[in-house]
């Protein structure tokens, strides 16, 4: 049996709006946002007691999903260090392909994201960077060069 496709990343937030808006102003577009009542999510997660809102963003015309979950009980644990470094064990980011990355970036300053590092170029083909926003979410972001 293999893989159909990778259906979404959760990322746990303390500010769902905040996060919201920095997913959109990137581009995607926000699917459905609520509480998540289900008392099977608990049996799911391992967490009994369970009061979330969650919301659920898409690529527009494309596959893959962004999930965003804020924890109301029990209260989301914050790791050490909050804005830890790239080589940190675990999911440090996740990438996006965009168009104009200078833009992007411009917008997502907007909703407090600064740049990580800087703007490269690898050879002729791209331009990468990655940016911290809020929640101290990194977005990666590739602007293939023609």
């Amino acid at each position: 049996m293999a893989i159909q496709r990778m259906d979404n990343v959760l990322i746990v937030v303390e500010d769902l709006d905040a996060a919201i808006a920095f997913f959109v102003e990137l581009g995607m577009e926000l699917e459905g946002k609520g509480p998540l009542e289900w008392r099977g999510a608990e049996r799911v997660i391992g967490l009994d007691n369970v009061r979330q809102d969650v919301a659920m963003l898409r690529i527009p015309d494309g596959p893959g999903r962004i999930e965003l979950a804020e924890f109301h009980k029990p209260k989301a644990i914050t790791p050490e260090p909050k804005d830890a470094p790239a080589n940190t064990l675990g999911i440090r980011r996740v990438m996006f392909a965009v168009d104009d990355i200078d833009d992007v970036i411009a917008r997502l300053r907007h909703h407090g994201a600064e740049l990580v590092g800087e703007v490269v170029q690898y050879e002729n083909v791209y331009r990468l960077c990655y940016v911290r926003g809020p929640e101290s979410i990194i977005v990666g972001l590739a602007e293939q060069l023609s």
